[in-house]
């Protein structure tokens, strides 16, 4: 049988997750709205790029977070093409997991990421990862 601080704690815990993750990502969106990442060396750099010279599929990534909330669409694309267009595509992916929409059409879900979408993805970012960098 749980403690009564234990469950005190769990309760309080649920309660204040969503304000503290909502208030984090608002402090983040305040951070890239208001400092672009390619003019300051605080913002963290790409690993893979630092070691080999070459572009991953996510380098440019920040920099689209910067232009989108900046209203610069085209900057966004030229950061990175592949995440400009995939980002519909991830918002789909976070409503079917945390809203009842996943329950309510799991046809689309399945289609949408399921097993088939997964590998179609995998083949899109691998042929982007190189054509970008040819």
């Amino acid at each position: 049988m749980p403690l009564l601080t234990e469950v005190i704690l769990k309760s309080l815990l649920q309660t204040i997750r969503v304000p503290v993750v909502a208030l984090i990502l608002l402090a983040l969106a305040l951070l890239y709205y208001s400092l672009d990442p390619a003019k300051y060396s605080f913002f963290p750099k790409c690993p893979f790029y630092w070691l080999t010279g070459y572009k991953c599929p996510g380098c440019g990534s920040q920099r689209v977070v910067h232009h989108l909330l900046n209203l610069d669409l085209k900057g966004a694309f030229d950061a990175n093409p592949l995440l400009f267009i995939a980002i519909p595509y991830i918002i789909g992916g976070f409503l079917f997991d945390y809203t009842r929409l996943g329950n309510r059409i799991p046809r689309v879900r399945k289609f949408l990421y399921g097993r088939t979408a997964i590998i179609i993805v995998f083949i899109i970012v691998i042929s982007f990862w190189i054509v970008r960098n040819l």
